[in-house]
């Protein structure tokens, strides 16, 4: 049977295997909800990039530029980390490359090892789920955290997804175990628990709370976001 782990923060990626495995990628607030919500509104590639001056130069390429470190959009890009202006497919057939504070970080320090990578999010986890049951490796969830720092909104859609798969992946994680359990307890009342998360409220410090409501979106979309050669796209 197939197994599954689940990486609370990008510190402890050390500690587990990716080799060979599939790996679902967790930045809640906002990446790959962002890089989800890009995709089913049209947008043809995502390129992840770890520094903001790399990102830049991606602009020659054809590229929409988006930047975003603390939270806030970085300067002189097209775009930050909201996935709203998406929204109305009004950057329909782009090519879009992205730079955040967590989540590109994360895809970056298993791209090279994974048999293949996901973005995971609320407003797809259906499709997720049904893709994965699908595949034969073994996976690992890789919550992005806060600069390495474990955070509520990734690890309660860790839980969600391993609380899905139960009956098709076995574990001995405790970390798996572990936020599975926080998901039953929390799961009628997400919205009002994840309020009291250090992200939520820094991303509220913004008056953003737009996208937090729209992230913790259920099923909104039936995209997959997949990453294939170097591009995550849609399947």
């Amino acid at each position: 049977m197939k197994k599954i782990e689940i990486c609370l923060t990008p510190k402890l990626i050390p500690l587990y295997e990716s080799v060979g495995k599939v790996v679902v990628i967790v930045d809640i607030f906002r990446a790959t909800s962002t890089m989800v919500t890009a995709l089913a509104n049209g947008i043809i590639g995502i390129k992840p990039i770890m520094d903001l001056e790399t990102c830049k130069t991606m602009r020659e390429k054809g590229y929409l530029i988006a930047g975003e470190r603390d939270g806030k959009q970085a300067i002189g890009f097209d775009l930050g980390n909201s996935p709203l202006p998406f929204l109305g497919g009004n950057y329909h057939g782009k090519k879009l490359a992205m730079t955040t504070t967590n989540g590109t970080l994360a895809i970056d320090t298993v791209k090279e090892s994974a048999s293949q990578i996901l973005m995971g999010a609320f407003i797809n986890m259906d499709s997720t789920i049904a893709y994965l049951k699908d595949t034969k490796e073994d996976l690992l969830i890789y919550c992005a955290g806060w600069k390495g720092k474990f955070n509520l909104e990734d690890a309660l859609y860790a839980g969600a997804l391993a609380n899905a798969l139960k009956d098709q992946y076995t574990t001995d994680c405790d970390s798996t175990l572990a936020v599975r359990t926080l998901f039953q307890t929390q799961r009628n009342k997400l919205k009002e628990f994840l309020s009291q998360a250090s992200h939520s409220k820094r991303l509220q410090n913004q008056d953003i709370e737009k996208d937090i409501d729209f992230c913790l979106s259920i099923d909104i979309y039936n995209t997959v976001a997949v990453m294939e050669d170097g591009l995550v796209i849609s399947r």
